[in-house]
């Protein structure tokens, strides 16, 4: 089983998760920028942030011959703070460079005016940069959010299929199914979606434009919940191939969309140093 996870924040992680995600058969993630439990004061700390999503993150992934590329944004939920406007300004540099496969994670948590600018912005530098976007839905309201979002979407002029909409649930799928968007479901231990719900929507909504993320973060998650629910899907009676589509593919065609995911030499873990540093600690 090779898989894909299209939404993990690596960056919250162990290498112990590297390791078993890889030997779970995980070969490739995209790591969302998000937030990190506590206000940032300044654009420039994002800057550093964004720095090492496309520097020391791929680095330490490759070390255990996971493949590591970043959406880059400013998040729903900072959106509404002013310190963290400049952002805005600093995204198109980081949206040219070519770990960037997607502008995200943007979307609502509260659904503010603030974060409607920001959402409708960065959609449109989704658009100039060419590139896919990936919406957070908010954890509230969520069928009042997704109404709210594709509206933005339908505004932006964005094509539909370069849209995915991420944590997506029983109540929120048919509509973001009709919409010609891609569907994402983030599978969590307790909350948002379980592999055996997950099960049930795709035997409903059948392969097509699904996404199937653990979104892993500092929070309560597990990177290996991908597996878990490729894992359910055969005993369920989907074949290797559903897996493959919902668990590879389909991950691999969205953020092929943006023409710059790297899948080459996969079976060939990295070796060397970033900036001088090793993921090796200890002496002789």
């Amino acid at each position: 089983m090779r898989i894909f996870d299209p939404h993990i924040h690596m960056t919250s992680r162990t290498t112990d998760d590297y390791e078993r995600m890889a030997a779970a058969g995980v070969r490739a993630v995209v790591e969302p920028a998000f937030w990190l439990g506590q206000p940032r004061t300044s654009a420039a700390s994002f800057a550093d942030y964004f720095d090492s999503l496309i520097g020391w993150e791929p680095f330490r992934a490759g070390q255990f011959g996971v493949r590591h590329h970043a959406t880059v944004a400013l998040n729903p939920k900072e959106a509404n703070d002013p310190r963290c406007r400049p952002v805005l300004d600093l995204l198109p540099r980081y949206l040219e460079k070519d770990a960037v496969v997607a502008v995200g994670e943007i979307g609502y948590d509260d659904m503010t005016p603030a974060e409607d600018e920001a959402f409708a912005t960065q959609l449109a530098l989704a658009v100039d940069h060419a590139l896919p976007a990936l919406v957070h839905t908010p954890h509230r309201d969520k069928a009042r959010g997704v109404e709210r979002s594709l509206a933005v979407v339908a505004e932006s002029g964005i094509a539909p299929g370069r849209v995915a909409l991420d944590h997506l649930n029983e109540v929120t799928v048919k509509l973001a199914r009709d919409s010609g968007c891609w569907l994402g479901f983030s599978i969590y231990p307790d909350t948002k979606m379980s592999p055996p719900r997950m099960v049930e929507l795709l035997r409903t909504y059948g392969t097509e434009r699904m996404l199937v993320n653990s979104a892993a973060d500092w929070g309560r998650s597990d990177p290996l919940l991908t597996r878990a629910t490729g894992e359910a899907m055969l005993a369920a009676g989907f074949t290797d191939d559903d897996v493959d589509r919902v668990l590879w593919r389909n991950p691999v065609e969205f953020y092929g969309q943006s023409g710059r995911l790297d899948l080459t030499d996969l079976d060939a873990p990295a070796t060397g140093t970033f900036e001088g540093n090793s993921i090796l600690r200890g002496g002789d």
